[in-house]
């Protein structure tokens, strides 16, 4: 009798499966994820040959390596060209001082300031100012969204931009190529036609040696004539105007005016650099303002840093934190360090709460997410759920004189693959504006019970996807 094993076909397939094996788990462990994460790609790509090759080539945590001497022209300049204020940052709380001084290492912003800093709750107000800003530029227009969609929102926004354009303003648009597959070259035509750039960031490229498919920029940047800046949750789209649908998103936005808007400048101009192949004229990227009173603090991260700097600074927050932490996002899959910070704060007496979607567009992402609330409860963190709308908006207020806002949800994706961007307010009155929108929202959820009643189909798919979350 002959065993498969022994038969050669037998012996080919074992060996394939083999040699398949170990190139998998080399080329996985070689990339020095955290632990659980790589062996969560061992596991789960080892039951699937060669297709799991592909999606760990295609989807896998790549890491990118910029390069390096642009990256390092373009770093050293907009460590010299934006300007910090030593002095504002000298009168933070103390508490604050440390997180202002891990956000510099981190990112090389220090700590600017800001003469009007303005909180923009959902798409109808976002748009409205955007466009307004757009209207009254005479130098420059630079956008940076991961979603544009060519809806009445995406018209809008491309005709004030066309318009611009064809007025002499220099328009410069990024868009992520993933995000804003959509939006279609015949809808770009006419602002092309005007006279503005449109470059995507990261196009998918079969031929690519590495593809880049799951590392996008989902940033959403808006910088006018160097003076204003906008950034946070909304992206250009129908789904975020109030006025065009009634179960529009609820996010937040931040208008900013002053030298800090220099930073988000700085980050603009690098990703362009990157994308386009082409420096921006460093001259024209930073108006001469008058210093503000509010201290304000840019922090951005992506792939092609170890830092993980949006991460650091919320957790250093938490950490920090002696009155309370309110926590507003849309997808919530914490790592390890996350829950124990979260858990630390509650356990010391901190107010600390979760704003978090009834339902996100994954329902997969919610059970990942409800299946820590059990955990997170039992040290006294309060969780809510969003009712009226689906929430977006992705915002953290920590004690009465900070607050970070921006873009990056409170996930593995954010802080590890994403290139993202956040603003870190110091300021009692901004923090103030902020918890009334915020205490408004948990008027208008639901706040979770610590003894839910679950049925068993419930529990385990909460189990299933909490085991995929490193890859969520």
């Amino acid at each position: 009798m002959v065993y498969f094993s022994e038969h050669p076909v037998g012996v080919a397939l074992s060996l394939g499966w083999a040699l398949y094996l170990v190139a998998l788990v080399t080329w996985i462990v070689l990339q020095k994820r955290p632990p659980l994460s790589t062996l969560a790609w061992i596991f789960g790509l080892a039951a699937v040959p060669v297709l799991g090759f592909v999606i760990y080539f295609y989807l896998g945590p790549q890491k990118i390596r910029r390069q390096r001497l642009r990256r390092a022209r373009l770093r050293h300049l907009h460590r010299c060209t934006p300007q910090g204020d030593p002095e504002l940052a000298a009168r933070l709380p103390r508490r604050k001082q440390g997180l202002a001084r891990l956000i510099e290492a981190a990112t090389g912003a220090p700590v600017s300031n800001a003469t009007s800093v303005e909180l923009l709750v959902g798409g109808t107000a976002t748009f409205d100012a955007l466009v307004a800003a757009i209207v009254s530029a005479q130098h420059h227009v630079h956008l940076e969204y991961y979603i544009f969609e060519p809806d009445e929102v995406g018209l809008r926004l491309r005709d004030a931009l066309a318009v611009r354009a064809r007025a002499g303003v220099a328009v410069r648009v990024l868009l992520d190529a993933v995000g804003s597959a959509g939006i279609g070259w015949r809808f770009l035509a006419p602002l092309r036609a005007a006279g503005a750039e449109v470059v995507f960031f990261h196009p998918f490229r079969l031929a690519t040696l590495r593809p880049l498919l799951n590392l996008r920029t989902h940033r959403k940047i808006a910088v006018i004539d160097g003076k204003v800046g906008f950034v946070g949750g909304v992206n250009i789209s129908a789904r975020q105007d109030g006025r065009l649908r009634a179960d529009a998103w609820h996010d937040l936005h931040l208008r900013l005016e002053g030298p800090a808007v220099g930073w988000l400048q700085a980050v603009f101009a690098e990703d362009w650099h990157y994308t386009r192949r082409r420096p921006l004229p460093e001259r024209e990227l930073y108006a001469d303002m008058p210093s503000g009173s509010t201290a304000v603090q840019i922090v951005a991260s992506g792939p092609d840093s170890d830092g993980e700097a949006i991460h650091r600074a919320f957790l250093q927050a938490i950490a920090d934190a002696r009155q309370r932490v309110w926590l507003v996002t849309p997808y919530f899959v914490p790592g390890e360090a996350t829950l124990y910070a979260l858990g630390n704060a509650a356990l010391r007496g901190i107010d600390v709460r979760l704003l978090l979607p009834a339902r996100s567009d994954s329902r997969f992402v919610t059970w990942a997410a409800r299946s820590y609330y059990d955990e997170l409860q039992q040290y006294g963190v309060r969780i809510y759920e969003y009712q009226r709308v689906a929430l977006h908006a992705k915002a953290m207020l920590v004690d009465d004189d900070c607050a970070l806002l921006g873009t990056a949800n409170f996930d593995i994706r954010s802080f590890r693959l994403n290139f993202e961007v956040a603003c870190a307010v110091y300021d009692a009155d901004f923090a103030a504006m902020l918890a009334r929108q915020l205490e408004l929202d948990f008027g208008q959820s639901r706040r979770i019970s610590r003894t839910r009643p679950l049925r068993l189909w419930q529990r385990l798919a909460e189990a299933f996807a909490r085991l995929f979350s490193p890859l969520l």
